[in-house]
């Protein structure tokens, strides 16, 4: 038994890291607009300005301990030339997208996932008309799809909520935002129906928690913004889907979690504890999605906390009748946990004991600290089948690296070892454990700008852009040793590692 014939091999990208053209058009902007580069050291910020004139910039991204932007400041992008905002250019797919669709499918995909910019659609997202220059746009990016039988996997928001209603509304804190997005995916439906048949909801749902900004458009989150924001996103989820039960049965609507499994790094029951509450955090976004309801873990924090869902008559019941079709998921790594020593980072458990992250002395890390976890992918597909019993679809998987191009090329053999790695993890799951897999999509196909870093220096991609971390280059394509290794095994199915 091994990977179906109709297994998706293909690749992931995001329109904020990937797509740039952000002026051309007629797109609004979105709140990946506003923020900087920045690097392994070097926090991404978003930038501001006052009444008053008063201008700057604050970090509001993964790793920051900021969740709010100065009294008064409202994110706006600034003529000053000490700031770089990576999602302006990116990677120049809004100019190379036949070409990148072609090397892609000569490299054997049947499958790509992209995002839509919502912006570029309504450009303040609430617009009363659909800006048709965007519709023309993807629709293009959708049939040069078609034309190579690769299926479209379209994820409706990725990082960029639009950035007039997180200036007016603070983003999904508002109910408002909620049915402007839920406006928005039947657009989406109509206009792009017989060309994209998967869509996803919200990218890594769960990293409100870690990047309010970035994930919802908050520029003010306390916990209470922060469950207000996932509740009217559960709330846009479920109304999507049920537009599409409705009127494009074909349609299939699913989740998507960022996951990593959390280890405990001792025998201590109190790491034990501690690795659950972790994981805990992390599942309570596919319990709403995939279940239909909030765990009792989760409310009875909230009560702990005196949070408050904001919901209205009727809304749980609809959350409760229209879970998502399929649960898609992002790993790269995994988390080791323990109350005995300082790690880097820290969380407060929920039973008020110190969840240290740590290092696994039992693997190794690429050059940004990651974990490279040969088994992570089994893990993750045992531990989401056995609790959900539905469909599964790995849609992001990589590792970036510094590639340095010698001879033309990039031979990154560290990426086909972490590919060989995760993907035999991927098949142990599937031929010895029996899960059901949907597909993998190795994540950044194409060399794009980092998303935590802001910067094309982290390179996740099997085909190189000669772009720097300021978008001087060529944006010329060419093809890394992984690319053709990977190539390999999707003509095999999986077989030949």
């Amino acid at each position: 038994m091994g990977f179906s014939n109709t297994f998706f091999w293909g690749g992931a990208t995001a329109a904020n890291q990937y797509e740039g053209g952000v002026f051309e058009g007629g797109a609004g902007l979105s709140t990946a607009d506003v923020m900087t580069n920045g690097s392994h050291t070097v926090r991404r910020r978003v930038t501001w300005k006052k009444e008053n004139g008063e201008t700057g910039a604050t970090p509001l991204c993964f790793g920051s301990a900021e969740r709010h932007l100065p009294e008064g400041a409202v994110p706006c992008l600034l003529e000053d030339d000490a700031y770089y905002y990576p999602s302006h250019v990116a990677s120049d797919f809004y100019h190379h997208y036949k070409e990148d669709i072609r090397l892609c499918a000569e490299e054997g995909f049947n499958c790509l996932r992209f995002s839509v910019k919502w912006s570029r659609l309504f450009p303040n997202g609430d617009d009363e008309t659909v800006n048709e220059d965007g519709i023309r746009f993807y629709q293009d990016v959708f049939r040069e799809c078609r034309k190579y039988d690769i299926e479209p996997v379209v994820t409706l928001l990725h990082y960029e909520t639009p950035l007039s209603l997180s200036a007016r509304y603070n983003g999904f804190d508002s109910r408002h935002t909620a049915m402007a997005y839920v406006k928005y995916a039947k657009t989406c439906f109509k206009a792009f129906d017989g060309l994209v048949r998967y869509y996803l909801t919200f990218n890594e749902i769960n990293c409100i928690d870690a990047a309010p900004y970035v994930t919802a458009g908050l520029i003010n989150a306390d916990p209470q913004n922060i469950a207000n924001a996932a509740f009217h996103q559960f709330l846009a989820s479920a109304l999507t889907v049920k537009e599409a039960h409705e009127n494009y049965p074909d349609l299939k609507i699913g989740m998507m979690l960022a996951y990593g499994p959390v280890y405990a790094k001792t025998a201590d029951p109190q790491d034990q504890v501690i690795a659950q509450q972790e994981m805990n955090k992390t599942l309570f976004y596919s319990d709403v999605q995939m279940r239909g309801y909030y765990p009792r873990f989760k409310l009875a924090e909230y009560e702990r906390e005196g949070i408050v869902i904001p919901a209205q008559e009727g809304d749980l019941e609809t959350i409760r009748k229209y879970p998502c079709d399929f649960l898609s998921f992002s790993v790269y790594s995994s988390h080791a946990v323990t109350v005995h020593e300082e790690g880097e980072q820290a969380g407060e458990g929920n039973g008020g004991t110190k969840a240290h992250m740590v290092k696994n002395p039992y693997l190794n890390t690429n050059a940004w600290g990651w974990a490279i976890d040969p088994q992570c992918l089994r893990v993750t597909l045992n531990t989401l089948y056995d609790r959900y019993q539905c469909d599964l679809f790995c849609v992001e998987n990589g590792i970036g690296w510094n590639d340095v191009v010698e001879d033309e090329t990039v031979h990154d053999t560290y990426r086909v070892d972490y590919m060989k790695a995760n993907i035999q993890s991927m098949k142990d799951a599937v031929e010895l454990d029996g899960i059901p897999l949907m597909g993998y999509l190795y994540w950044g196909c194409v060399d794009m700008v980092s998303n935590g870093e802001g910067e094309m220096a982290k390179r996740y991609g099997q085909i190189y852009v000669d772009a720097d971390n300021y978008g001087k280059g060529t944006f010329q394509r060419s093809l890394k040793d992984s690319y053709h290794w990977y190539k390999q095994c999707i003509q095999s199915n999986g077989e030949v590692l």
